[in-house]
């Protein structure tokens, strides 16, 4: 067992702050001595490397303290996502270096702003929040892929392409429209039936990914027409108001 003061040594955070992450019920000593101070075991230190993880991913304390105290909570998954993520931000750091040492050298080389570019980590960044947000949702989306063959998942990837091309057609239209809700909705069910129960605060998360910029945004464009992923997350937006 340890005390706060040891904690506080060896993980790098003040007193201070584990006193108020104890406050909050984020990261609660397993003990108290007779006297009432706090004491930590191995079990309470593994807890907060996940938190200073999700910390270091610029998690919000309360989006922490929910998705860890979530009984279906799966840490293998999590630190899964949370390597991939990290190793996108190691890479997107690794880039502003090259390009600061590019321009030491060379000069500002003009319009190359590619290095700053994080659409790429915001996307995986809400792909991560929408599982880690609801682990009963995931666990539902392996149970239900794992029985389905690659044939079948091509059919159902199929299907969902054709709900973002059908908001193609209506991309001129406000996003609040009736027939763009409704297409929301569609989209919605669609994801409930087929992968795992998309509750409006996972549909908000996706949206985002969906017009972040990245991989999901080319791929709905390129198959939906020029602005329609973007027209799709400002519906959602709409939806899960």
């Amino acid at each position: 067992m340890r005390t706060i003061h040891e904690v506080s040594e060896l993980v790098g955070v003040s007193i201070r702050t584990l006193q108020y992450y104890d406050k909050i019920g984020l990261f609660h000593p397993s003990e108290y001595t007779e006297s009432g101070y706090r004491l930590y075991d191995d079990t309470d230190l593994e807890r907060m490397q996940q938190i200073l993880l999700f910390r270091e991913l610029e998690f919000p304390l309360k989006d922490i303290k929910k998705i860890i105290n979530n009984p279906d909570f799966d840490n293998a998954k999590a630190l899964e996502q949370q390597i991939e993520l990290l190793t996108l931000k190691k890479e997107h750091i690794e880039n502003l270096i090259i390009l600061a040492r590019e321009i030491k050298l060379k000069g500002v080389k003009p319009m190359d702003f590619k290095a700053f570019d994080t659409k790429k980590i915001d996307e995986y960044a809400a792909q991560a929040k929408a599982y880690w947000g609801d682990t009963t949702a995931y666990k539902e989306f392996e149970e239900k892929s794992k029985t389905r063959t690659k044939d079948e998942e091509q059919i159902i990837g199929e299907k969902l392409m054709k709900l973002f091309i059908e908001f193609g057609t209506m991309k001129d239209q406000e996003p609040s429209s009736d027939q763009a809700q409704a297409q929301v909705r569609k989209l919605q069910n669609f994801i409930s039936s087929n992968y795992y129960t998309c509750s409006d605060k996972i549909l908000a998360e996706l949206g985002k990914a969906y017009g972040s910029g990245g991989e999901f945004t080319k791929n709905i464009n390129d198959a939906a027409g020029k602005g329609t992923a973007q027209f799709v997350a400002a519906a959602i937006e709409v939806y899960c108001k």
